[in-house]
């Protein structure tokens, strides 16, 4: 089991905060990787941060198991919380999402079948309409960042 399930176990239904590093690769014609679990909400790639584990070690061991890019640098973007970020399906979990840019990657997207997830990328002004509302509103803050 992983932590938030440890977690869960010894405080029942009691609120668990979680924090969840995220990254926004760029590629080198400027468009954005978004992965989503088939059939559900595009957003871009993160997960959630075990134990003895810094946050950026936590988001370079996602992007590589679920996507297979090995991130080569991280720049911090932002650090985000709030009732925005209250989980909406399941309520017991608020989540402190760390946002990181990253343009220095290598290796090649790989489709991880066992959990269902794909990623592709696109170009910032013509995201999917099945995107998370949160992440589109932060992706128009990153794109002012680029330029």
């Amino acid at each position: 089991m992983g932590y938030c399930e440890d977690m869960r176990e010894m405080i029942g239904d009691s609120p668990l905060i979680i924090v969840r590093p995220s990254v926004a690769i760029i590629n080198d014609k400027g468009e954005i990787l978004l992965s989503r679990n088939v059939g559900g909400m595009w957003t871009i790639p993160g997960g959630t941060l075990q134990l003895i584990e810094s946050v950026e070690e936590c988001i370079t061991r996602m992007v590589f198991e679920n996507i297979g890019l090995k991130i080569k640098a991280l720049k911090l973007f932002g650090v985000y919380s709030g009732k925005e970020l209250l989980n909406r399906v399941d309520e017991r979990y608020h989540t402190v999402a760390i946002g990181y840019l990253c343009t220095e990657y290598e290796g090649e997207i790989t489709l991880e079948s066992v959990q269902g997830i794909e990623s592709r990328f696109f170009r910032l002004n013509q995201l999917p309409d099945e995107i998370e509302p949160y992440i589109k509103n932060k992706l128009f803050e990153l794109k002012g960042h680029l330029k």
